[in-house]
């Protein structure tokens, strides 16, 4: 095995243990809304509001984050995020107030997430592999995060029902800890500067004018709305209806494990169709998934089922919609642009968190926002049928001397 190749192979399996960390612990936070809400007597809507802030900051940092990852390489962004992941889980497990929620919960973990995510691996590994490769090593690490939720959530749930939620979140705080080393052995290589490469500006200017872009941006809006409000209130609503805590765990697990599947496939697929088109099925899908789910009598089945179903369809957006981005752009500002992209992930996922909180604490119940996120799916399917994925018409250096 060559150099490069060992190099591709090492970021691969390290930004995979990165996002593991990451995104095992972040799912298991839902688990806590209850229990939390209890014990401080809080009504759901301050938890909730908590997470939405964090997907909130998570999203506005990470065209910043993405952009320093380009620049200077992914192992500084992802040690300072671990840091600051590592410090929010501590803080959290103090917290008594709404503040605290907000400050730790919110605003800490929003910045390391940014720092240790999909924006700033997929960057590194969309600038290391050979481009008919990118797709699907794209998809994964995106499975490994999904290995990370199937993997933690059992043991984050075991961690509250031994230890209690602060002093279990503390011992989470140490686990987010390992992403420093991680990180710090990830020495991925900023693209060399050619001579035809735009500037930073000028590759925003080009994103803000092409229309696939902010098609790209929207549809990905719906993505986290969907996901974060599921992942959040899930256990809950199960709860809610009769159903024990462990079996949302376990729903939230078979997420995890099924989307190991998924996301692979979808980076796969990837590689031999069309992008936007796959987006689209993978959208409609999700709306029929979600309409069968409330439709139907709920039982411990169907919630296992769902959580199956979901699972194969969950974070299959991210090869795609990083691998589109990539495909017309290039990777020189990868990192940047797929941020950019990220943060309407993030809107989204502020919206369906909060909203889910909200209209819970108003009504009593998530059916306002569950028919939201089946409306939702239909507009993001038409969304990405009208996307193109060709490369970006760029003059040449002769052409803009001429």
């Amino acid at each position: 095995m060559d150099t490069l190749r060992r190099h591709a192979l090492l970021i691969i399996v390290l930004g995979s243990l990165v996002i593991s960390l990451a995104m095992g612990l972040r799912h298991g936070f839902g688990l806590f809304l209850e229990p939390m809400s209890t014990d401080l007597g809080w009504g759901r809507e301050v938890f909730a509001f908590a997470l939405a802030l964090q997907n909130l900051i998570w999203g506005l940092a990470q065209p910043f984050t993405g952009a320093l990852a380009d620049r200077f390489g992914a192992a500084r962004i992802i040690v300072v995020g671990g840091l600051l992941y590592a410090l929010g889980l501590v803080m959290m497990g103090t917290s008594d107030s709404a503040l605290g929620m907000s400050l730790s919960a919110g605003l800490l973990i929003g910045l390391g997430l940014s720092g240790t995510t999909f924006s700033v691996i997929l960057g590194a590994v969309g600038r290391t592999v050979a481009p008919e490769k990118r797709s699907l090593a794209m998809g994964i690490v995106s499975a490994a995060g999904s290995f990370g939720q199937f993997a933690m959530l059992p043991g984050t749930l075991g961690l509250l029902q031994w230890l209690g939620w602060s002093a279990a979140m503390l011992v989470m705080g140490g686990l987010a800890a390992l992403m420093v080393p991680l990180g710090g052995m990830l020495r991925d290589r900023p693209s060399r500067r050619q001579a035809s490469d735009l500037s930073l500006g000028a590759a925003l200017d080009e994103a803000a004018n092409h229309r696939g872009f902010w098609l790209l941006c929207l549809g990905f809006f719906v993505c986290g709305f969907q996901v974060v409000f599921i992942g959040v209130h899930l256990p809950g609503y199960l709860f809610d209806n009769g159903i024990a805590v462990r079996v949302g765990s376990t729903v939230l697990a078979l997420v995890g494990l099924f989307n190991i599947v998924g996301t692979y496939t979808a980076g796969w697929l990837g590689g031999h169709h069309s992008k936007p088109r796959l987006l689209t099925w993978l959208y409609l899908a999700r709306g029929v998934v979600i309409t069968v789910f409330i439709v139907m009598p709920l039982s411990t089945t169907s919630a296992y089922l769902f959580g199956i179903a979901m699972g194969l369809l969950w974070l299959s957006t991210v090869p795609l919609t990083n691998g589109i981005v990539a495909s017309v752009f290039g990777v020189r500002h990868l990192s940047m642009l797929g941020g950019i992209v990220f943060l309407f992930h993030q809107l989204g996922s502020f919206m369906g968190v909060w909203l889910g909180g909200f209209f819970y604490d108003l009504n009593g119940d998530y059916d306002v926002v569950w028919k939201l996120a089946i409306v939702l799916s239909i507009v993001a399917a038409a969304l990405h049928w009208f996307i193109n994925e060709a490369p970006v018409s760029r003059p040449t250096p002769a052409q803009v001397e001429a």
